[in-house]
C-alpha cells in the first residue's frame, strides 16, 4: 500500500515572526525614504536672508532628505538674479550645506528707478544702502561704468552718496562721486580702481573736506 504523505502544520509561529520582520524591514526603509532633512547651513551671503532663500529653494518645509536633490536646489536658487552661482553639498545626518556666490549690488539708478547688480542685471529693490548715479550716461560708457564699480571694494562703497556723470573736453568718461563724508571725488573710467585708495587716502585729510582728483593726477583741493 502506498503512504499517504503528511501534510505539513502551518506554523503560525514563523509566519508572524516572518511578518514581523517584514514590517521592520518596510518601515525601516519607509523612515531613511521620509527622513527629512534636519539641518539646512547657508553660507556667504550678503544680501538675501536665509529665509528667503529656504523659500526660494524650496526646502522650508524641510523636505526628504534622499528625494531633495543638489541639481533641484541649485536651479530653483539661480533663478533669484541676485545669486550668480551655487554649490550644494549634502552630508550625512540629513544636513545640507548650500554656498551663495552674489551678484553684488553696485548702485540705485534714479532714472530707471531700479538697482543695478553685477553683470548689468536690473532689480527692482531700493532696500540697500546704496551710491544713487543721478544722471544720463550714454550706453557704451554705462555698461563700462557697471563693470568698474564691481571692482569697487564694499567699504568704499558704502561711502558713496552719489555718482554723477561729468564728462569734459579732455575725457568723455569723467564721473564726480558725492561722498558720505562730504567730499567729492573725479575720476575716469580709466581711473576707476584708484578709488579703492580712498580710506587710506583721506586718512591723510586731517578731517578736512574738499576734492579729491583723481581723474588727471593725485590731488586734494581743499573746500573754501
Amino acid at each position: 500500500m502506498e503512504k499517504r504523505k503528511q501534510k505539513k502544520k502551518f506554523n503560525v509561529v514563523k509566519f508572524l515572526i516572518f511578518i514581523i520582520v517584514l514590517y521592520i524591514i518596510g518601515f525601516g526603509i519607509y523612515k531613511i525614504i521620509t527622513m527629512p532633512i534636519r539641518h539646512i547651513r547657508i553660507l556667504n551671503t550678503t544680501y538675501l536672508q536665509d529665509q528667503d532663500i529656504l523659500e526660494m529653494a524650496k526646502l522650508d518645509d524641510y523636505p526628504s532628505f534622499l528625494f531633495t536633490t543638489s541639481s533641484s536646489i541649485k536651479e530653483n536658487l539661480t533663478k533669484n538674479p541676485f545669486i550668480k552661482n551655487v554649490k550644494i553639498e549634502k552630508k550625512w545626518f540629513s544636513k545640507v550645506y548650500i554656498y551663495i556666490e552674489e551678484n553684488k549690488v553696485l548702485f540705485y539708478n534714479r532714472s530707471l528707478g531700479k538697482a543695478i547688480l553685477e553683470g548689468n542685471i536690473e532689480v527692482l529693490n531700493n532696500d540697500f544702502v546704496l551710491p544713487h548715479l543721478i544722471n544720463y550716461v550714454p550706453d557704451d560708457i554705462y555698461i563700462k561704468l557697471t563693470e568698474k564699480m564691481s571692482i569697487v571694494d564694499n567699504s568704499v562703497l558704502i561711502k558713496i552718496s552719489e555718482i554723477e556723470y561729468r564728462p569734459n573736453e579732455v575725457d568723455k568718461e569723467r564721473f564726480l562721486l558725492t561722498m558720505n563724508d562730504g567730499n567729492y571725488i573725479f575720476l575716469t573710467l580709466y581711473t576707476f580702481d584708484k578709488i579703492n585708495k580712498y580710506n587710506k587716502i583721506v586718512s591723510t585729510f586731517e578731517g578736512k573736506k574738499g576734492i579729491l582728483n583723481l581723474d588727471a593726477g593725485n590731488y586734494f583741493e581743499l573746500i573754501d
